[in-house]
């Protein structure tokens, strides 16, 4: 069993590494006030290969595989959580491409996704449907060439800043369940589209909101995969991201801790080092050997998916574990600091924020124990 990475997986760290503690951690509490990611980051991640890098390099990406596409997110999320999203959602958006669109669709956006022209949101949650997303109400009405889109869709990473978005909606019944649940690549300029932004605790940067379809026509070749087919092939991809969502958490709460030794052994107490006092230093040593085994876990996940062995329940137990440990890692690291930990001189305070929107996207700690235990015993688990 090896746990080293390879050369080529060593000089890709080093390189997202490079650019996350240099370009990226300085501008990170500016990012936030300025409410976005700007546009140019993107463009300047698409060409060093941090995009979606996973595609094939026909399509534009760099056909890495899932092992190294979590070293770019570990490394990038490390110097700014937001920033990874670029990097999380825009492989998730990208896979769901390659492997449902049309030739021509794949060889239209893809290219222009990797490179960082072009970025997309993901559009599944609904007012009334979360957790349960088969049972979105969204419809996409047949006419002709074309579909007529009409409905909402809420809690949208970037919902104000993607150029396009690919959208579920239902074509069939709603008593279909997943069966009557399309997948479509929809831009986001068509007419009849429109956007609102929430006023969100954390991840201020990548923007959170609506999107409201209103007699919107798309094409029908805009439609990924087959009619009434799309939901359960594209919902397996998340596996993939929420492996990657699991190091996006745990980087910076490695960052908070990797702060905090040094300064609770400069800072004194009662004549010593804060360090010296078992109170301080075991908190801190469990925070290292929780988040190394969580780190584990997640890349155990990611290569469970390199070898195409089935990783559902594994990538269930990252995305509420990772998030949970992250937010109680980041929150010590605060406490360490005392009063100077709570202001805004420390990054500690939009760490926790950021980390505990994640605790709740792409499926909350409930949902993900009921997949797990699904996975063991069946469906008797779901309580449905």
């Amino acid at each position: 069993m090896d746990f080293s990475f390879t050369p080529e997986q060593n000089a890709i760290r080093d390189l997202a590494r490079q650019f996350a503690r240099t370009r990226l951690a300085p501008e990170y509490r500016n990012r936030e006030k300025q409410g976005r990611l700007e546009r140019g980051l993107f463009e300047e991640m698409g060409q060093l290969g941090f995009i979606a890098a996973g595609v094939s390099e026909e399509l534009g990406g760099q056909g890495l595989d899932g092992v190294s596409v979590g070293i770019i997110v570990e490394e990038i999320s490390y110097g700014d959580l937001n920033a990874a999203y670029i990097t999380v959602l825009g492989g998730l958006n990208a896979a769901i491409l390659e492997q449902h669109a049309s030739p021509e669709l794949a060889r239209e956006w893809l290219p222009r996704l990797c490179s960082g022209e072009i970025s997309m949101a993901l559009a599944l949650t609904e007012p009334h449907a979360g957790s349960d997303a088969a049972r979105l109400k969204l419809k996409a009405t047949k006419q002709g060439g074309s579909y007529l889109l009409n409905g909402e869709k809420t809690s949208i990473s970037f919902a104000d800043q993607a150029d396009l978005c690919i959208l579920f909606a239902r074509t069939g019944a709603e008593e279909d369940g997943a069966g009557g649940v399309s997948v479509f690549l929809v831009p986001l300029d068509l007419p009849g589209v429109s956007r609102t932004r929430f006023e969100d605790l954390g991840s201020r940067a990548v923007g959170r909101g609506s999107l409201f379809f209103d007699d919107v026509t798309l094409p029908a070749e805009m439609m990924l995969g087959e009619p009434g087919r799309g939901f359960s092939k594209v919902m397996r991809g998340f596996d993939f991201s929420r492996a990657l969502i699991g190091l996006q958490c745990l980087a910076p709460a490695a960052a908070s801790l990797a702060e905090t030794w040094p300064y609770v052994v400069e800072r004194k107490a009662f004549g010593a080092s804060l360090a010296s006092f078992e109170g301080v230093s075991f908190p801190l040593a469990e925070a290292e050997t929780l988040l190394s085994a969580a780190t584990l876990l997640c890349y155990k996940t990611l290569w469970q998916r390199d070898q195409g062995m089935p990783h559902t329940a594994e990538a269930a137990m990252c995305k509420w574990w990772a998030p949970k440990l992250a937010f109680e890692v980041i929150q010590d690291c605060l406490l360490m600091h005392g009063h100077a930990g709570y202001s805004e001189d420390f990054p500690h305070q939009q760490r926790l924020r950021d980390v505990l929107g994640l605790q709740i996207g792409d499926g909350t700690a409930q949902i993900m124990k009921m997949i797990i235990a699904r996975e063991k015993v069946g469906r008797v688990a779901v309580p449905y």
